[in-house]
């Protein structure tokens, strides 16, 4: 098996995640080939997408989601996700066992407090409520507590945001708006059921082909599913060995891999950026001082500045209004002059983006 350096793998996945070139390809097909994107921050998906997209217009994506060819809901590692319609109820079954444990398994929810529950009439009770139209968690929780007067509301209302194939609608998730989540099912608001027939090798295919070449482990960690072997050993797959930790990787057979020396632009990553979640492994990002100096928490709270195709800062828009529109950078490495021109101008670019009305200022900050 051929060896890849951290640089190869690096670069290899850069470029299928479109961010060494931003490409010429509509919203729409920019979601279903990054198989979904995290969108537990609303208006995260709007910033993925400009940096990865030629000429993206916010409205573009929103129209997705009025139109509803896009919804936003409970996928991967039980966290919000931005997927086309299509594949939310392709694959939204798949992640029902990440799901079911986020119920049962859950400290704060879970355990206890919904044993020995007829969860199949809390689930039915719930959907019955959606029907009437998209309901808010309080509003979930005020029609199931007299049902269950027993339980607590706020367990049985996660039960049902997580077991049925909710979707949270709009205007949640649209730019320029906002208002709490409300939430409906697949079946509610798409007019279609999820896929009866759901194929893991299609999401493992799916999978390497934006985040590959990737271990097992990697996948799993993407999916927050478990026992993915057996699906990577099915499947006709070129490996590579991990150069630094002996790994094996998996990769699609037809894809060639680009130059590892390849130069590659600083890239601006809004926070919980799928590139920067989806592998167990994630030397191929963050180096180990950077590790060693700050918490995942802290990188992926906040939006993530590449250079070189390393994370070399955080960033975050502290002020925004027509008029007014400020960019805090706060470097995690030691940057070269160099280097904070590049990403001064990568970030003039993303405020333009952001609040094209505003006057504009970039602060570096310790």
């Amino acid at each position: 098996m051929s060896k890849l350096s951290l640089q190869a793998l690096n670069r290899a996945t850069l470029h299928r995640q479109w961010l060494i070139e931003r490409h010429d390809a509509t919203a729409l097909e920019a979601i279903e080939h990054l198989v979904g994107m995290q969108a537990q921050s609303p208006l995260a998906p709007y910033v993925g997408l400009w940096t990865r997209l030629n000429g993206f217009d916010p409205a573009e994506l929103a129209r997705l989601i009025e139109d509803r060819e896009a919804v936003r809901g409970s996928m991967m590692r039980a966290t919000i996700h931005l997927m086309s319609s299509r594949d939310f109820l392709a694959f939204r079954p798949l992640i029902q066992p990440r799901l079911e444990r986020e119920v049962f398994q859950n400290m704060t929810y879970g355990r206890h407090r919904l044993e020995g529950i007829d969860i199949d009439a809390v689930l039915k009770a719930g959907a019955e409520r959606m029907a009437e139209g998209p309901a808010t968690a309080v509003q979930l929780r005020e029609h199931l507590a007299p049902l269950w007067p027993d339980r607590e509301p706020p367990a049985l209302a996660h039960a049902v945001r997580c077991l049925l194939p909710t979707i949270q609608t709009p205007p949640r998730g649209i730019w320029g708006k906002g208002g709490n989540p409300a939430m409906s099912t697949a079946d509610l608001w798409l007019g279609a059921p999820v896929d009866p027939n759901p194929s893991a090798d299609d999401l493992v295919r799916r999978y390497l082909g934006a985040y590959g070449p990737a271990s097992v482990a990697d996948a799993q960690n993407w999916s927050g599913l478990t026992r993915l072997s057996e699906v990577f050993d099915r499947l006709d797959l070129r490996t590579y060995t991990d150069a630094e930790s002996g790994r094996t990787l998996y990769d699609l057979p037809h894809i060639d891999l680009p130059d590892e020396d390849i130069e590659v632009p600083t890239r601006f990553l809004p926070e919980y950026d799928n590139l920067l979640l989806s592998h167990a492994d994630r030397t191929r990002w963050i180096d180990t001082a950077t590790r060693q100096s700050l918490t995942l928490q802290e990188v992926l709270t906040r939006g993530s500045t590449l250079h070189n195709g390393q994370a070399t800062a955080l960033w975050k828009l502290t002020k925004s209004t027509k008029t007014q529109a400020t960019l805090e950078i706060q470097p995690i490495t030691k940057l070269p002059r160099s280097t904070r021109t590049d990403i001064e101008a990568e970030a003039t670019t993303l405020l333009t983006f952001t609040s094209p009305t505003a006057t504009h200022e970039i602060r570096f900050i310790s």
